[in-house]
């Protein structure tokens, strides 16, 4: 298992993956047992006025591409659409292939390429010691960052090995 690569600077470390998630579901998948399981440990906090989960999602953002093709399957534009939600983006493809005014603006066929898209998720845990940190989970990488214990490190580096779609 390819082991978290220290970054010099603020501590952070980050995990490149041998192949990119497979698609949307699966990431998906990943986010939310990590959100509704906590295999983390993480724990709620308090502050003033406010309560917190153990894990909450700070931002996420999921690129849709896609390429416009001639009668003779040459390349003739593209786009790419960003969505803040996994609703969206799947919704929005569907949108996208569907919308006549926009092929025909392109003279040309739309197709997805959904090995081109892009996902991004950060997350903000709260460690039972009472440490905030940050992980992003991308289809690419894993990253986690803003940290001083290292034995957070350790606990997400075991948790990514359990994972197949991480390693």
């Amino acid at each position: 298992m390819p082991d978290f690569k220290l970054k010099p600077g603020s501590k952070s470390a980050c995990r490149y993956l041998k192949s990119p998630i497979g698609d949307i579901l699966v990431f998906n998948e990943i986010v939310s047992s990590l959100i509704l399981k906590n295999p983390l440990g993480c724990t709620s906090y308090h502050t003033a006025r406010k309560h917190y989960p153990p894990v909450q999602k700070v931002r996420e953002m999921y690129t849709a591409k896609f390429v416009y093709l001639n009668a003779k399957g040459k390349r003739i534009g593209t786009g790419l659409d960003m969505y803040d939600s996994v609703e969206g983006y799947q919704t929005g493809i569907a949108a996208v292939i569907s919308n006549m005014a926009n092929i025909a603006s392109h003279r040309g066929k739309v197709k997805h390429i959904p090995g081109a898209d892009h996902f991004s998720v950060l997350l903000k845990c709260h460690d039972a010691d009472g440490e905030l940190y940050f992980l992003s989970l991308a289809r690419d990488r894993v990253t986690l960052s803003s940290y001083t214990d290292d034995r957070i490190r350790t606990i997400v580096e075991v948790w990514t090995d359990t994972v197949p779609a991480l390693v």
